[in-house]
């Protein structure tokens, strides 16, 4: 099997007529290599200035999830007083949980541009070319390279994307423009909803009445200073922190977004491209959605030669995809075809 151009590779697949995308971390590193190391938020942080209780936390705990360690350390600290009269054990359990908050600011931020600005850009309009070729749009990524572009405009023209967010009822109602937009679980009925971040997202949060995705445009400022302030009102990023394949997917059936973003991506059909990600066992709980699902024919971008060390693993998963909808899945009478694309003719930011 040899690998296609992506000019190929569109041209195989025009008879779908329809062809969607799934994009992992190296969208990102393809932007720019030396920032995004999304992936490994945990590994990261830099806990070698915080007390070893922090660290600790985390061990005894058993996961590398922030917001779950910082509930955790909020909530011991209501309990304690009940067991133990000593008022500097709860006092340092709040302090260790803001600790950690300010660590998950500078972590993200070290890895993320600052800005839209920061992106040039004929980037972005290298990127909108790209993206044009999809109907439905999903990433794994937590960061916002995929929003800015797809909210930038381009030579005065807006991409026509839509990723379910919309202003608040209260907004319509009182006339106003709040720092936020709020996602429409209706949207998902209409197929208004063509973009979806599968794990979350930086820019989108769980206030648990809504989902509120907050608009960089409208304030104009740093992300930082947006993820803070964001903290300090207990309003947590919405994404799914590495772990495995089944924690992922507990995490993911515990919210009204990344469940819909699991039901949509379970249901789609036709043709997909995956750009960018090394179909890692972390993610099984969606690969295995394309063995069992409808999708028709998958189209697999490699960088470097098809049969070298690198790409081993992945070749191996996407041919197992293919040979488990033929053994396993309930439409195994639609065979999935599957295509090697060369990474380096997909020119995404170029």
């Amino acid at each position: 099997m040899d690998l296609l151009s992506f000019d190929d590779a569109l041209k195989k697949s025009k008879h779908y007529k329809k062809r969607h995308l799934l994009l992992g971390n190296g969208f990102s590193i393809a932007c720019r290599q030396n920032i995004f190391r999304y992936d490994k938020l945990f590994e990261q942080a830099d806990f070698t200035s915080l007390p070893q209780s922090i660290r600790k936390a985390f061990d005894r705990l058993g996961t590398t999830d922030f917001e779950y360690v910082i509930k955790s350390l909020r909530d011991s600290a209501k309990i304690i007083p009940a067991y133990n009269n000593d008022p500097l054990m709860a006092k340092q359990m709040l302090d260790d949980a803001e600790n950690i908050k300010e660590l998950l600011v500078e972590t993200i931020a070290k890895s993320h541009p600052e800005r839209p600005t920061d992106i040039k850009e004929e980037e972005y309009i290298a990127c909108q070319k790209f993206l044009s070729n999809f109907n439905y749009i999903y990433t794994f990524n937590y960061d916002l390279l995929l929003y800015w572009t797809i909210m930038h405009n381009s030579q005065g023209q807006k991409p026509s994307w839509e990723d379910g967010f919309s202003n608040s009822y209260s907004d319509i109602l009182n006339q106003e423009t709040s720092d936020y937009v709020v996602w429409e679980s209706s949207n998902t009925h209409n197929n208004k909803n063509k973009i979806w971040f599968l794990h979350g997202a930086l820019h989108i949060f769980d206030s648990v009445t809504e989902i509120k995705k907050y608009t960089w445009n409208r304030t104009d400022r740093r992300l930082i200073e947006q993820i803070r302030d964001s903290l300090n009102n207990d309003l947590f990023p919405l994404f799914v922190a590495e772990g495995s394949s089944s924690e992922k997917l507990e995490k993911i059936r515990h919210s009204d977004y990344l469940n819909k973003a699991y039901r949509s991506f379970e249901a789609l059909q036709k043709c997909l491209f995956i750009y960018g990600h090394s179909l890692a066992e972390n993610d099984e709980h969606y690969l295995q959605l394309i063995e069992r699902g409808k999708i028709e024919h998958i189209f697999v971008g490699l960088r470097g030669a098809i049969n070298s060390e690198k790409n081993k693993h992945k070749v191996e998963r996407t041919k197992l995809m293919s040979e488990r909808r033929k053994e396993h899945s309930k439409n195994k009478k639609i065979p999935l075809k599957i295509d090697f694309v060369d990474m380096s003719t997909m020119k995404v930011w170029q």
